[in-house]
């Protein structure tokens, strides 16, 4: 699979670009778990934090990191002389970077919690603003937008808020071609390019640059039971299970903005 990006005009290849010995070395992290790294062929952690210019020096939040699947990463990435806030909407939807943190403090040292979407009656305070690098979040979009209550513009302003002036937001999400309507988007898990640049944009974020890293050709964004009946979900349980197996994770954006100076 080809990874690209693309910086206004053109497209360059990425390969390893970018990628150094830290962000390898966390990567190959012992405290990962086996379960994560099998995933790494399809998430491609190295070239997307490399792509994002995530430093080990930075101030980083990780938007709902649920499981923890890149806090495994970026949490010994960052141990040394970094930070990380794992932001969630609760305690619950922490619990999983708090275990890991538990488990292994050494490798989580870095690590501090936060409230996001803020609220005043959260047990964990808001990342403070305008004092973080980088802000990531993967796959998470869709879930602001189709969830009880629409919550993306609301999101996107935060995100903005909490970044330094000339701070980089990094979002990766399930890529639903322009073709279809918003109610195949509101049903399916993917999000189009276009929604998501536009609630960016409507922050006050430019979007710089674009990755083809997350990209699958072979999905065909048209499931049964949506994005969900790909792996690692597999939502139609062993039916058809070899078929999605062979497409592999979904077709996924993988877009960077800053915050203006």
């Amino acid at each position: 699979m080809l990874a690209c990006i693309t910086l206004g005009i053109g497209t360059a290849a990425i390969g390893q670009q970018g990628v150094t010995p830290a962000l390898t070395a966390a990567i190959k992290a012992p405290t990962r778990t086996p379960a994560n790294i099998a995933r790494d062929p399809y998430r491609h952690p190295a070239q997307t934090l490399a792509f994002f210019g995530v430093k080990p020096t930075d101030t980083v939040v990780e938007i709902w990191p649920s499981g923890g699947w890149y806090t495994e990463i970026l949490a010994p990435y960052l141990a040394a002389r970094g930070t990380l806030y794992a932001a969630g909407p609760s305690d619950k939807g922490l619990a999983g970077v708090k275990a890991k943190q538990a488990a292994t403090p050494a490798a989580y040292r870095a690590v501090r919690y936060a409230t996001f979407p803020t609220s005043t009656t959260a047990a964990a305070p808001a990342v403070p603003a305008g004092t973080a690098d980088v802000v990531l979040t993967f796959r998470n979009v869709h879930n602001w937008r189709f969830g009880a209550t629409d919550q993306t513009q609301a999101a996107f302003d935060q995100m903005f808020a909490m970044l330094k002036p000339g701070g980089t937001l990094g979002v990766v999400e399930h890529r639903l071609p322009e073709e279809p309507g918003p109610i195949e988007e509101a049903k399916s898990g993917y999000m189009k390019r276009s929604s998501v640049v536009a609630y960016a944009t409507k922050a006050g974020f430019k979007l710089a640059a674009e990755s083809k890293v997350n990209a699958n050709p072979r999905d065909t964004h048209d499931y049964p039971k949506g994005v969900w009946t790909l792996p690692p979900g597999y939502a139609e349980g062993d039916k058809d299970r070899a078929r999605y197996a062979a497409i592999g994770e979904s077709d996924r954006m993988t877009l960077k903005f800053v915050k203006p100076k």
